[in-house]
């Protein structure tokens, strides 16, 4: 869908909030607040009064890379100046990549991929070879093999992908959230699952007080498709057991599902519908949009009471949990390609905590499936209005179902 709204360039976050004025933290952002068609306007610190006890607060725990790499084209010194986002490991050890033109300001423009077989020299003495596109006919996206470890490169050389409506490069840890934690392989995001970043200890630490469970999962995330709007790609994920058993145990009591950003919904929409296939050995199958698989560098920073809360969720329900007419949320481990829209609605989610999306962003189809449209159009016309602000250091948007309305998950 696309939202008849105009977003104005000075509604694009160009720092972080805690960057924005003396004494601001990272949760000095606003929220608004849908519930049908009715919206009001909040402050994130307000989100544990909005919430109920029995709740279930599902967020993603996957760690954000430095993902961008200069390089050159050419296997000669000189050669065409490019910026290299590494998106996705694929499990025959390519890498989807993108390709794109350095720009003054620091950030980076649309540049096509390719063509097969073209080198671009990486820093270190290191050499990338595109091989084909990920998607036939596309020329965003190629798989590449590189010469070297990534995730060493990345460690070494990279920085975190930003785009044009920022105005500065900012440290890794500006790109992570306070759920954040190293994945046992070392993978991780290409760019941050950014709902949750406002969070922090001490807010998450109101939301367990107040009876408000957090369920920890993962889903890796790619590049997005910034100007082009593209649909997402298949992505890693991983829903762990107890995570599932606190789903479905708050569906059975009364409670509602709250998923912190769209990579949630995916993730939990596709462990609601069916497991990703796995081969005779054990191995999750390829997806059947092509071989992907992301790996990256280790984050090790925590924060104690984030982990604690994390750490009782894996301690799960205290009491076997009931499941709706829809069907358990199931442990697994594998591969996505579920695109969430209206026309396949969604069966678990009852809430999600979101950014602001540019009115033409695919991620609108599934804010749809969520609320309906006559609740995003109420909702995107009150926050140009209020002037709230847009992408991953920007304001909130929290939907949640309309008071006395009651889904039932079939």
């Amino acid at each position: 869908m696309t939202l008849a709204v105009r977003v104005p360039a000075e509604l694009s976050a160009r720092v972080p909030a805690e960057q924005r004025g003396p004494g601001r933290r990272r949760d000095d952002v606003r929220l608004l607040v849908s519930r049908g068609t009715a919206v009001s306007h909040h402050s994130f610190r307000e989100l544990p009064a909005l919430l109920r006890a029995g709740d279930v607060l599902v967020v993603n725990t996957s760690t954000t890379l430095a993902a961008a790499v200069d390089g050159r084209l050419g296997p000669e010194p000189g050669g065409e100046p490019v910026v290299v986002h590494f998106s996705t490991r694929g499990d025959d050890g390519r890498w989807a990549v993108e390709l794109r033109a350095p720009d003054p300001s620091g950030s980076t423009r649309p540049r096509g991929g390719g063509p097969a077989g073209v080198v671009v020299r990486l820093p270190g003495g290191a050499r990338l070879v595109c091989e084909e596109p990920l998607v036939p006919g596309g020329a965003r996206l190629w798989w590449a093999r590189v010469t070297v470890d990534v995730p060493g490169l990345l460690g070494r050389y990279g920085r975190p992908i930003r785009y044009g409506y920022t105005d500065r490069d900012q440290p890794l840890s500006a790109y992570r959230t306070v759920f954040a934690r190293p994945s046992p392989d070392g993978s991780g995001s290409a760019e941050m699952p950014s709902a949750g970043r406002p969070f922090t200890a001490r807010l998450v630490a109101e939301l367990v007080d107040r009876g408000v469970r957090i369920a920890p999962l993962r889903l890796h995330t790619g590049v997005a498709s910034a100007e082009a709007h593209e649909p997402p790609y298949p992505e890693r994920f991983e829903v762990p057991a107890a995570t599932a058993g606190l789903v479905n145990a708050a569906r059975a009591g009364g409670g509602r599902v709250i998923a912190v950003g769209t990579t949630v919904v995916r993730a939990l929409e596709s462990a609601a519908v069916e497991p990703p296939r796995r081969t005779e050995s054990g191995a999750a199958a390829r997806s059947p949009r092509g071989p992907l698989g992301p790996n990256g560098a280790r984050d090790a920073s925590r924060e104690g009471t984030v982990v604690r809360a994390l750490e009782s969720a894996a301690a799960g329900p205290s009491r076997r949990a009931g499941v709706g007419c829809g069907g358990a949320v199931r442990a697994v481990a594998g591969w996505t390609d579920l695109v969430v829209t209206p026309a396949r609605g969604v069966r678990v989610v009852d809430g999600l905590l979101t950014g602001l999306h540019e009115p033409e962003a695919s991620h609108l189809l599934m804010l749809e499936a969520v609320a309906g449209r006559p609740a995003l159009r109420s909702a995107y016309a009150a926050a140009v209005r209020e002037r709230y602000l847009w992408h991953e250091f920007g304001d909130l948007h929290l939907l949640l179902p309309e008071e006395g309305a009651h889904r039932m998950h079939c």
